[in-house]
């Protein structure tokens, strides 16, 4: 069955991805779905008004209309402010959602009844996150590179070199995870020839990376106390803990602050999920640091954001093929794909995401009961 796809423009501040590339919309079309995209909604990533209409978009004016026209909407970040008031029964969002983080925007999602799908928690049965894959990758190389940037005097940090130079000892970065962004961070913090630890409770991942790298890094089991004694010693801590679907965990309490040297900086790629320091609250690019006490916080909760070029083309190669067997039929699609499936949030006012249900004490449907609901319709 034919479907419509709506591209609105993102309207958090400092992103310029967008759904879907030219490239992904003739696509859709080509599969026989309409798609109306919003004036200008690509031109952050490169992609200019033209292109979306040489692909088959039909191009209008505002994103209410976009909003108001699609029975399947995709975008890149979770919906905010006026697009609050565009959920509705019936309507599809396919995006990352980061529920768990977001309690106005979890109730919002349930009051509307509409049909919720996150990127970030489709997962196949190794585990991996395929369209949290590509922003995790991105937001890893990032974390590296503005640990280098705001460590410089000029950035407001304490005037330090990431690699040194001969004679003097490069700086100190602890990585708290070793998923993708952690992986990716680490890649980028041993090129750049930083003095490099990484933490993670799975020590089969550790030695994976410590095979890789030898003697370039350091790998420790990841213990609250092992935890406080590496992060005594850091000059910088790139946090990239995740727990798919769920807050994340907070590694850094309150209480551990007052231990960490003067000047550490403390870069949050964890922030989308709640963040795994304390203290930690979501910034923008244009405002990407605060100072609290001793301590630099880096916690831009769009970090991919800053390279939509990039990240746009990086996250349609991986979604398209997800959002054609969506538009085909939802519940069809998912009654047939598990880990499609694990995207779903809610659907009809009913929430299946467990991590979101204990982080708001609130009621949790069974995911194949929803799903044969939604066959039933």
């Amino acid at each position: 069955m034919a479907m419509i796809i709506g591209i609105p423009r993102e309207i958090k501040d400092d992103e310029y991805r967008v759904g879907a590339t030219p490239d992904g919309v003739s696509q859709l079309v080509a599969a026989g779905h309409g798609v109306v995209v919003e004036r200008g909604a690509g031109e952050g990533a490169g992609h200019l008004d033209a292109e979306y209409r040489d692909a088959g978009a039909i191009l209008v004016d505002t994103g209410e209309e976009a909003w108001s026209r699609a029975e399947l909407v995709v975008k890149v970040k979770e919906p905010t402010g006026p697009e609050l008031g565009y959920l509705r029964p019936g309507l599809i969002v396919f995006t990352y959602f980061h529920l768990a983080a977001d309690e106005k925007l979890t109730r919002a999602v349930i009051d509307s009844r509409c049909t919720a799908i996150a990127y970030e928690t489709v997962a196949n049965p190794d585990g991996s996150l395929p369209l949290l894959a590509p922003m995790s990758e991105i937001a890893g190389r990032l974390a590296t590179q503005v640990t280098a940037q705001y460590l410089m005097k000029p950035s407001g940090g304490p005037g330090r070199l990431l690699g040194g130079v001969p004679g003097v000892p490069p700086v100190k970065v602890l990585i708290l995870g070793a998923g993708a962004v952690g992986t990716h961070a680490t890649k980028i913090a041993v090129g750049m020839g930083a003095d490099v630890t990484i933490m993670d409770i799975n020590t089969q991942r550790l030695r994976q990376l410590d095979a890789e790298y030898k003697t370039h890094i350091r790998t420790r089991t990841s213990t609250p106390t092992n935890v406080m004694d590496e992060a005594r010693k850091a000059d910088a801590i790139i946090g990239t803990v995740l727990k798919a679907g769920a807050r994340t965990p907070q590694l850094i309490t309150e209480e551990n602050l007052a231990e960490l040297a003067p000047g550490t900086l403390l870069v949050d790629v964890a922030i989308d999920q709640g963040g795994c320091f304390a203290g930690s609250r979501p910034t923008t690019h244009q405002n990407a640091t605060y100072r609290a006490g001793h301590l630099m916080y880096y916690c831009v909760a769009n970090m991919p954001g800053a390279v939509p070029m990039t990240a746009t083309v990086a996250l349609t190669d991986q979604t398209i093929a997800y959002l054609l067997r969506l538009a085909d039929g939802p519940a069809k699609a998912m009654k047939a794909d598990r880990p499609l499936a694990l995207g779903l949030q809610a659907h009809d006012g009913k929430l299946v995401e467990p991590g979101v249900a204990e982080a708001f004490d609130l009621p949790l449907a069974d995911l194949d009961e929803v799903l044969d609901a939604m066959t039933e319709d």
